[in-house]
């Protein structure tokens, strides 16, 4: 998969040094897959939360934090929309972010 956005995670654990690690492992395997839908996530991470549209809820570093991705499957594209503690993602719509 093609991630987008390894500044905004960059940017994220500049100022949560404890999601460095957790992030880049997550960027690691991110990397590597090939998911081709939503159920591929699923196996990969049985954690993620699945939402409409492509959209994908991960919890990050143990579930101290939500990564909100938007995947393009046919493009083997993984966006990432938002990456925050549960308090700043409670203020958001994962799925429209």
């Amino acid at each position: 998969m093609r991630l987008i956005a390894l500044s905004t995670l960059k940017t994220f654990w500049a100022h949560h040094p404890d999601a460095k690690q957790p992030l880049l492992a997550w960027h690691e395997h991110v990397k590597h897959a090939d998911w081709r839908s939503p159920s591929e996530v699923k196996a990969d991470f049985g954690n993620a939360s699945i939402l409409q549209d492509g959209r994908v809820v991960f919890n990050i570093a143990g579930n101290k934090y939500r990564l909100v991705a938007w995947i393009n499957y046919p493009y083997r594209v993984v966006y990432v929309r938002f990456i925050g503690t549960h308090r700043q993602y409670d203020q958001i719509d994962a799925q429209s972010i």
